[in-house]
């Protein structure tokens, strides 16, 4: 069985993604070249230090091994190896969305992840 990662994007932009069949990435994935995911250990902390106090997010589960060799796991925040890929995300390789709404809190109520 092939790890789930994820990707945190904002609903506007995943519906763009829906209609065009492919994600290509936020500007940050753009700027750097690959997109930007996390592992299920990673996600929470990525949205906490990127995405804190935003609204309509959602989180996208992703089968990584539909996406060969163009996903590249590399050192990153703190030297954990983090998943990027070097291409578009096809639809095809996605498990699930779903939203990523505040809590009571001000942090974000994630749904069950696979770690």
């Amino acid at each position: 069985m092939h790890p789930t990662i994820y990707k945190i994007a904002t609903e506007t932009m995943w519906q763009a993604a829906e209609a065009e069949g492919r994600f290509t990435g936020a500007p940050i994935d753009i700027a750097d070249g690959y997109i930007h995911f996390s592992t299920g250990e990673q996600a929470i902390e990525t949205v906490r230090l990127h995405f804190a106090g935003q609204e309509g997010l959602v989180l996208v589960a992703v089968d990584a091994g539909a996406l060969g060799d163009k996903l590249v796991f590399e050192p990153s925040r703190g030297g954990a190896l983090f998943p990027h890929l070097y291409a578009p995300l096809p639809l095809s390789a996605v498990k699930w969305v779903k939203p990523l709404p505040l809590g009571p809190d001000g942090a974000h109520v994630f749904p069950d992840l696979a770690l």
